[in-house]
């Protein structure tokens, strides 16, 4: 049940530390700006161009195609902080990270294609199977499908869409992820979100789109290890597990936001005394214990986080197939941690009183943002309990996504 006892994750580059620092500096601007962006549905310009210009959507992507390269654990730590500024920023960017190690499994031509003129591309996706691709006798795909929940599409440099592969009879050979350049397809600007509302979580729509061989890649193949792009990069990123990649990519974000939420609930308790009582709130004792029990499920979140990321990043080094008990514990761990983090806000929301309740506060935003984490389908806590649950009794896994 445990990673190899010989942790291996290699050092990071010294790009690493200014890389979170980059990420450190620019989360009060983007603080200043996450009301805006809420009430526009989508990132504001400004961040968006922020996080570019400090290459903080190339913390995942391939060295080989002008991106960093780091590890999880620097992906964690870069999310987070970006975070603490404005978690629909962070959240992302995050995915962004997911999306640029996928396309780094994907063929030389197809990452040439999105980084060699532009090393800054941001790609924006939605992973599952959504659409249906009709694989051509040329070898190249008629793609169709609606997309919901794109992240960040409004400034997509390309878009990453899943689909089911059909043959010309309608006979489903495989599923998987195809490029495409976002002129090709529809933006629905239809996000209308009580939770994550900033990040433009637009559907998109395709209709008979042709999309080259090269462009396309097997999420089966890559859950088992094989892809076009494996082998192309020096280092051991790319030789991680994919199914607990992706869902690492989308907890960062909570983490960042639960510790933003923490700081503000302390500033703003100070000297303020409670409704009908004589009690000075930061004397009252349940709101020592508040406070304790959120800080310490911030903190549990974060040490699960840290653990899975290192135990991905372990096994790659090793290039050893992660036991697919350890894959479940890490989609566990995933989603038990971001269930610390909105129980955590909660806990301060509720303690903070009804003044919080205020649209320019950040704890109603946190917790509206968290609730919207926890709803995505990686991160539902009953599924990940009951996959992990099923794996440790000796049943066979239930979900392809492990």
């Amino acid at each position: 049940m445990t990673a190899p006892e010989t942790r291996l994750t290699p050092r990071e580059p010294a790009a690493a530390e200014a890389v979170k620092a980059s990420a450190k500096r620019i989360a009060p601007r983007l603080k200043a700006l996450a009301a805006e962006a809420e009430q526009s549905r989508r990132l504001t310009r400004e961040g968006i161009d922020l996080v570019r210009d400090h290459g903080l959507f190339k913390t995942l992507q391939p060295e080989r195609s002008g991106g960093h390269q780091l590890t999880l654990r620097t992906h964690l730590d870069v999310v987070s902080a970006l975070s603490e500024g404005c978690v629909s920023t962070g959240w992302v960017v995050g995915v962004a990270h997911a999306h640029s190690w996928l396309i780094g499994h994907m063929s030389r031509q197809a990452q040439d294609d999105v980084y060699a003129n532009n090393p800054n591309a941001f790609v924006a996706a939605v992973v599952g199977p959504r659409g249906k691709a009709v694989k051509r006798a040329d070898g190249s795909f008629q793609l169709n499908g609606f997309w919901p929940f794109g992240s960040g599409s409004d400034y997509a440099d390309w878009l990453m869409l899943g689909a089911e592969v059909v043959d010309e009879k309608g006979q489903v050979e495989d599923w998987g992820d195809f490029l495409i350049p976002p002129g090709d397809i529809d933006n629905l600007n239809d996000w209308h979100s009580a939770g994550l509302a900033g990040t433009g979580s637009h559907s998109l729509v395709g209709k008979n789109v042709i999309v080259p061989s090269h462009r396309f890649i097997s999420m089966p193949a890559l859950f088992q290890g094989h892809s076009p792009g494996r082998d192309l990069h020096e280092g051991t990123l790319y030789k991680s597990a994919a199914a607990p990649v992706l869902a690492l990519a989308l907890t960062g974000s909570a983490i960042g936001c639960a510790k933003a939420s923490l700081a503000d609930y302390r500033d703003n308790i100070q000297g303020k005394v409670m409704a009908y009582t004589d009690h000075v709130q930061t004397e009252w004792p349940p709101t020592q214990m508040n406070a304790a029990n959120a800080a310490t499920r911030i903190d549990a979140a974060e040490l699960l986080l840290y653990r899975s990321a290192d135990t991905i990043d372990n096994y790659a080094a090793r290039d050893t197939a992660m036991p697919v008990l350890e894959r479940a514990r890490v989609r566990m761990d995933c989603a038990q941690a971001v269930r610390f983090c909105l129980e955590a806000v909660d806990l301060l929301f509720i303690n903070g009183g009804a003044s919080g309740l205020a649209r320019d506060k950040l704890l109603q935003r946190a917790s509206r943002d968290l609730h919207a984490i926890n709803m995505h389908g990686l991160l539902l806590l009953d599924v990940n309990a009951e996959a992990y649950g099923r794996i440790l009794l000796g049943l066979e896994p239930n979900s392809p996504l492990i």
